[in-house]
C-alpha cells in the first residue's frame, strides 16, 4: 500500500509531494531543495521551525555541498537553526559531564539514552538535531541513590504535586524529571524504556547486559538494536507523534547508520520478540521506508508482516500517521490536527490498563477544570 504522496519506492519528489510537507521532501532527498521558489522556501522555514527540522536540514545541505545553492534569505534562517543546534549540543556534553560526577559513586555505569546518546556518539543524524531533556537509564534498584546523589549536586523535583509524584514512582518507567536548580537542564531517569503498567513489557536488565561503551568516552550507550527498538517503542507505543517527524528522522538515522554493521538486520529481527518490542519495530521499519525512503532488506520486511496488525486497524494506522506527521503549520492537510490527538489517546490507552487510565484521566480533567476558573 503507498501512503499520500509517495511513489512505490519511497523515494519523496517535488512531483508527489505537496507543499504540506517540504520539510519530508529535505530530509527524503536535500538535492530537491535546488528547485523550491522563494515562496516555498518561505513555507519549509515555517513547516521545518515548527517541526523542529531547520538544523538538521541545513545539516543535510551541508554534507551535500548544497549549501551555496541556496537563496541568501533561507540559507541566514537555516545558519540560525545550525547555530542553535549546536549550542544545543555543547549544553548536553557538559551536562553529561555534570551527571557523571554527580552519579561517579553511586552509578557510574549509567547508559545514556536518545538525543545525549546520539551526540555523544556523534552519530551522523545527530548533526542539527535539537536537543531537550538528557534521559539516562540506570537499575531500579540504584533508582534512590540517584536521586539522592542528583539532588545533592544541584537538581530539583519539577513535579511536586502529590499525584504526579505518585504517577511517575508506582505506574511509569522513570523518576519524575529532575531540573537543575542553576542551568535550568532537566534529567530524565530511566529504569525501563517504558512504563511498567503498560501493555508491553520489554526487560530492562536485558538492556542494561547488551549496553556497550560509547567509543572515545567514558560513557555508555544502548546496543544498536536496542537504540533502534527504544526509539521505534518511544515513538509508536509510548509516543504521541506530536514531534512525530523528528523522531521518524532519528530512526532513520539509527538505521542508516548501523545497516553496514554485520549481522545488525538479523539481530534486530532475532531482538524485536525477545524484548516484546516487534509491533513497534512494524511500524517503525514501515513508515521509515515509506515516508524517507530508507533502505530496509526485503527480507526483514517481509519477516515483519508477521507483527502487523488486522488489516482495517493498520489502514487506520497508516491514514492517522500521514496526517500526523505534517508539521504543525496554519497550511495544513484536513485531519492532521484530530489525527494527533487521536494517537495521543492511543498512547495513553497503551501506556496504561483501563481502570488506572480512567482515574488518570478524571483526575487531570478535574485539574485542568479547576485551573481554568
Amino acid at each position: 500500500m503507498r501512503l499520500p504522496g509517495f511513489r512505490a519506492s519511497g523515494k519523496a519528489s517535488l512531483m508527489d509531494v505537496s507543499e504540506q510537507d517540504l520539510v519530508r521532501l529535505g530530509l527524503s532527498d536535500p538535492k530537491n531543495l535546488r528547485s523550491l521558489t522563494l515562496r516555498q522556501w518561505d513555507l519549509l522555514i515555517q513547516q521545518g521551525r515548527k517541526a523542529g527540522m531547520l538544523g538538521r536540514i541545513h545539516a543535510l545541505l551541508d554534507e551535500s555541498g548544497l549549501l551555496g545553492q541556496i537563496p541568501s534569505a533561507p540559507k541566514a534562517h537555516l545558519e540560525a537553526a545550525h547555530v542553535l543546534a549546536l549550542d544545543q549540543e555543547r549544553v548536553v556534553r557538559w551536562e553529561v559531564y555534570c551527571i557523571q560526577r554527580a552519579l561517579a559513586g553511586v552509578a557510574p555505569d549509567f547508559i545514556l539514552l536518545k538525543g545525549a546518546a546520539y551526540v555523544l556518539s556523534e552519530l551522523p543524524f545527530a548533526r542539527g538535531r535539537l536537543q531537550s531533556d538528557v534521559d539516562i537509564l540506570a537499575p531500579k534498584s540504584k533508582l534512590n541513590a540517584v536521586e539522592s546523589a542528583l539532588l545533592a549536586h544541584g537538581w530539583k523535583n519539577v513535579k511536586l504535586e502529590k499525584y504526579d509524584q505518585r504517577y511517575y514512582r508506582q505506574w511509569s518507567h522513570e523518576l519524575p524529571p529532575l531540573q537543575h536548580a542553576e542551568r535550568g537542564t532537566v534529567i530524565d531517569v530511566h529504569h525501563n524504556i517504558l512504563p511498567e503498567k503498560g501493555r508491553l513489557h520489554p526487560n530492562p536488565y536485558k538492556l542494561l547486559e547488551r549496553a556497550e561503551p560509547i567509543r572515545g568516552t567514558i560513557y555508555k550507550r544502548l546496543c544498536a538494536a536496542d537504540m533502534v527498538l527504544h526509539s521505534a517503542a518511544h515513538m509508536f507505543q509510548d509516543g504521541d507523534l506530536h514531534q512525530g517527524l523528528r523522531e521518524l528522522a532519528d530512526l532513520d538515522g539509527l538505521l542508516r547508520f548501523f545497516a553496514p554493521q554485520p549481522g545488525f538486520w538479523a539481530e534486530l529481527l532475532q531482538r524485536a520478540p525477545d524484548m516484546d518490542l516487534h509491533r513497534p519495530l512494524f511500524y517503525a521499519l514501515r513508515y521509515c521506508r515509506q515516508f524517507l525512503g530508507t533502505p530496509i532488506p526485503d527480507f526483514l520486511m517481509s519477516a515483519s508482516q508477521a507483527w502487523r496488525q488486522r488489516s482495517p486497524v493498520l489502514r487506520v494506522m497508516d491514514q492517522l500517521v500521514s496526517r500526523a506527521l505534517l508539521p504543525k503549520h496554519n497550511i495544513i492537510a484536513f485531519g492532521s490536527e484530530s489525527a494527533r490527538w487521536l494517537l495521543y489517546v492511543r498512547s495513553h490507552w497503551l501506556r496504561m490498563p483501563p481502570l488506572l487510565l480512567t482515574r488518570h484521566l478524571i483526575h487531570k480533567g478535574l485539574k485542568n477544570l479547576l485551573s481554568s476558573r
